[in-house]
């Protein structure tokens, strides 16, 4: 019977020694030259509420995301997306802001003015993505063909729109005369001051109704304008106010009082009618931005988009609670009619 012959014995010991060497040699060099590989560096998108949390960001960043998705990037391996939010207490932007920058994330996304200011002066290299009424106005950018720098985005028209809505909120309310504007007072807002020039084209009086704070005075507001014989309610959006948009919703409801909104997100909770820019249109278009920047454009040469679409939303629902039966003309104007 034939030995097996082992091929590192005796004098070949040496070269299967010297094999192993070479190749032990050869895998450690291997795994240090993938060890050096640069790693695949995933973008973080930095986004700035001034009403959310960690555990409810909400539908507009959700609306990102879906924009996002639709450029076909994944989330956890083709973007990333650092959410900070500021559960409205609005003196907390310019630090959320500020720690976005510290983070070097690869674009900034802010949607409320304060954040957009607090973004100008944090950072000119990072860049930012406005969702503001009119940025131009506000002094974000030079213009909206060449917004300059590194800032550029969405301007949602919102106090340009003002006229329109009151036109549409005379048409659904019978003899409108004399509407409560219910703002958070701590907020300069161009919109307010829209609100009376399309006021007085339309020969309607404007009861002011000022609240302030974290927890603002809701029912005191209606309380007065009640008290004023108040024939509607106009509500100018802020944090704080957005944070309470379901009690307004219901104290307006309960005080059978006709609301107007600048947005769909509160018919959705209840009010009456909103006419705005297509809010969560609006966010899935900023992905197109963040797209083109991370394939190397500049935001200055991204000029800032004005809406593409509009919508006029009506409550029916709250309609009826509140005993108002709304012209069929003008439900026929509207774009969404919630029954």
């Amino acid at each position: 019977m034939n030995s097996v012959i082992n091929p590192c014995s005796h004098h070949r010991s040496s070269y299967c020694k010297s094999a192993s060497l070479l190749f032990a040699m050869f895998v450690a060099a291997w795994v240090q030259i993938v060890s050096a590989q640069p790693q695949t560096k995933i973008p973080r998108i930095g986004y700035v509420s001034g009403t959310g949390n960690a555990t409810n960001q909400g539908p507009y960043v959700e609306a990102l995301r879906q924009g996002m998705r639709d450029f076909g990037y994944v989330e956890g391996k083709s973007f990333t997306i650092e959410y900070r939010g500021a559960e409205g207490k609005l003196d907390r932007i310019p630090s959320l802001v500020t720690e976005l920058v510290q983070l070097k994330v690869d674009a900034l996304v802010v949607p409320i003015i304060s954040a957009a200011y607090a973004a100008k002066q944090a950072t000119k290299t990072i860049p930012i993505i406005v969702i503001v009424g009119d940025p131009v106005a506000a002094g974000i950018v030079d213009s909206l063909a060449r917004p300059g720098g590194n800032i550029t985005g969405l301007a949602t028209l919102t106090p340009e729109l003002s006229g329109k809505r009151l036109e549409l909120f005379a048409e659904m309310v019978p003899r409108l005369s004399r509407v409560g504007v219910l703002r958070d007072a701590d907020e300069q807002s161009k919109t307010s001051d829209e609100y009376k020039a399309a006021a007085r084209a339309l020969k309607i009086r404007l009861q002011s109704l000022e609240v302030r704070g974290l927890k603002p005075d809701i029912e005191g507001a209606f309380r007065t304008a009640v008290k004023g014989r108040a024939q509607g309610i106009i509500t100018v959006t802020s944090g704080p106010l957005f944070l309470q948009q379901k009690k307004i919703a219901e104290l307006a409801i309960k005080n059978r009082l006709p609301s107007l909104f600048q947005g769909s997100a509160w018919v959705e909770s209840g009010g009456l009618m909103s006419y705005s820019a297509n809010d969560l249109d609006a966010y899935r278009r900023v992905a197109r931005y963040i797209d083109k920047i991370l394939k190397g454009t500049k935001p200055a040469d991204l000029p800032v988009e004005q809406p593409m679409k509009f919508e006029f939303v009506i409550n029916l629902k709250t309609a009826k609670q509140i005993g108002l039966t709304i012209p069929q003309w003008t439900l026929m104007k509207a774009d969404k009619v919630i029954k």
